[in-house]
Order: structure tokens, then C-alpha cells, then sequence
């Protein structure tokens, strides 16, 4: 069995400790018993939690009976060394207490502001491509962080719901994106990072915190949806031939023939820039 035994403390102080630090920050040099009036500790714990403080190196008796504050600078540099040293430790518990698991499970993420940090996360650290479907207000957020995957070499082939906030090399607009978001009565939001890693769900207009969104390394949840966005593609192109009558432009034929190519377990020649 592994141990459990594992304590995450950031500061590592006490919450009396924590208390005197932060009152002595505020008003120093003090005694125990000014300490004690300013923050509410107990005399007896006032004078204790200066004793301990002063041996942890977090407080300086100047002169006897007086004591002032370790600067916060250097303060919050020591609770983050402590933090890297403890995020270390707890790492190492992890991976072993972690066992290979044969299941691959379907994770919903909550709050807006948590699925578009997740988006960037996987925008970040994709490797090879990148397929997106985005409405404009998701696109604010995480254009930029696209453009640099593009940078890194990454390809990125974007679904535009609507006008597009960022121009990127393979890229088509959705010719029925206001219909779709106002039958849904939300937003579609597709990322497919590295035929690996999915973030999918809709944005629901009355609720975007409290709308479906799901995270997996699923294989067929990944490949569905992968395929979903690259046959969004062919829809939108088809729809420019047969609905408005139009030809395909030199790229937009390019772009065609490459994604004929990128279908699940294909390996495709060449980039997808056009």
C-alpha cells in the first residue's frame, strides 16, 4: 500500500504563526504582548509563535524583546522554493502510487474561465496539429495562443464560427454559424490537440458557467470529434460549390486534397499551410 502520510504545506507555518508574520508586516517592531493586542493571539501563543518564527527564520529580534519581519520579498521567495520542493515530493507519490489504467474516462470541466485555461494549456503544449471550431468570443481568448503554436510549427486547422477575429493560413468560415447558435441556443466549442487530447461541448447562452464541456484522451471520443471538425471543413467547401454556385478557389482545392489525406490513421505528405 503506498503511504498517504504526504503533507502539502505551503508556508510551513501554523495558522497562529502565519498570523503573527502577517500582523508583525503590517506594524514592527513589536513585543509579544503588542503582538498579542494587534492580532488577536493569545498572549502565551503570541510569545510562542514569535519564538518559533525566529528559529524558522522568519522573524529578527532587533533588540530584546523586539521583533520585526522577515521582508515579504524574501518571504514569498522562500514559500516558493518550500512550494517547488513540496509539489516535487508530491509528484514523485503520484507516479507511484498511480497504476496503468486500461480505461480512458470522459472528464467534464466546470466554469468558463477553467475551460478556456485548459483550452490554452492544450494549445500550448500541442505538438504537431491542431483542430479547432471556435465562435468569436472563444476565439478573443485563444487566438493568440494559436498563432504562437503556428509559430512553433504546429498546424492548426480552424473552423471560424462566424467572422473571424485572426487570419490563419488553413482556415474556413461557417456559412450557418448564427443558425446553429441560436437553434443549440449556445455556442459549439471543438480543440483537438495532437489526435490525442479532446475539449469539446457547448457554451450554452443562459449559463456559459454551468455548460457542458468534456475533457479525454479517449481514443474514439478523440477521433469523433477530430473527424467531426475535419468533415466541417468539406460542409463548408461543398457549400460554396453547390449552394452558392461558386468555384473553389487554387488554396481552397489545396485545402481540399489535404484533408482528404488527413483522415484518422492517414499520414499525410507535406504541411497543411497553404
Amino acid at each position: 500500500m503506498p503511504s498517504n502520510s504526504l503533507k502539502f504545506d505551503v508556508t510551513g507555518l501554523s495558522r497562529t504563526e502565519l498570523t503573527a508574520y502577517l500582523t508583525l508586516l503590517d506594524s514592527h517592531p513589536l513585543n509579544g504582548s503588542q503582538l498579542s493586542r494587534r492580532s488577536g493571539i493569545s498572549r502565551a501563543n503570541a510569545y510562542d509563535a514569535l519564538r518559533s518564527l525566529k528559529q524558522k527564520g522568519y522573524v529578527l529580534e532587533y533588540e530584546e524583546g523586539l521583533y520585526v519581519p522577515l521582508p515579504s520579498e524574501e518571504f514569498l521567495k522562500r514559500v516558493r522554493q518550500r512550494c517547488d520542493l513540496e509539489l516535487s515530493a508530491l509528484k514523485e507519490k503520484i507516479f507511484s502510487a498511480s497504476r496503468q489504467s486500461s480505461y480512458d474516462y470522459i472528464w467534464a470541466v466546470h466554469g468558463y474561465e477553467e475551460v478556456v485555461i485548459k483550452a490554452q494549456e492544450m494549445i500550448s503544449s500541442a505538438q504537431s496539429d491542431l483542430y479547432v471550431l471556435l465562435y468569436p468570443k472563444e476565439a478573443r481568448a485563444l487566438d493568440s495562443h494559436l498563432l504562437e503554436a503556428v509559430r512553433r510549427g504546429v498546424e492548426v486547422k480552424y473552423v471560424s464560427m462566424g467572422e473571424p477575429v485572426d487570419r490563419f493560413d488553413f482556415q474556413v468560415v461557417h456559412h450557418n454559424a448564427e443558425s446553429i447558435q441560436a437553434n443549440n441556443k449556445g455556442r459549439v466549442f471543438d480543440l483537438v490537440k495532437d489526435k490525442s487530447e479532446v475539449l469539446v461541448g457547448m457554451f450554452r447562452t443562459d449559463n456559459e458557467d454551468d455548460s457542458p464541456i468534456n475533457w479525454a484522451k479517449n481514443n474514439w471520443f478523440v477521433q469523433s470529434v477530430r473527424e467531426s471538425v475535419r468533415h466541417d471543413f468539406f460542409h463548408c467547401l461543398m457549400h460554396k460549390i453547390f449552394s452558392r454556385g461558386e468555384q473553389l478557389g487554387e488554396e481552397e482545392i489545396r485545402m481540399y486534397h489535404y484533408l482528404e489525406n488527413d483522415a484518422w490513421g492517414n499520414e499525410v505528405p507535406g504541411r497543411a499551410e497553404r
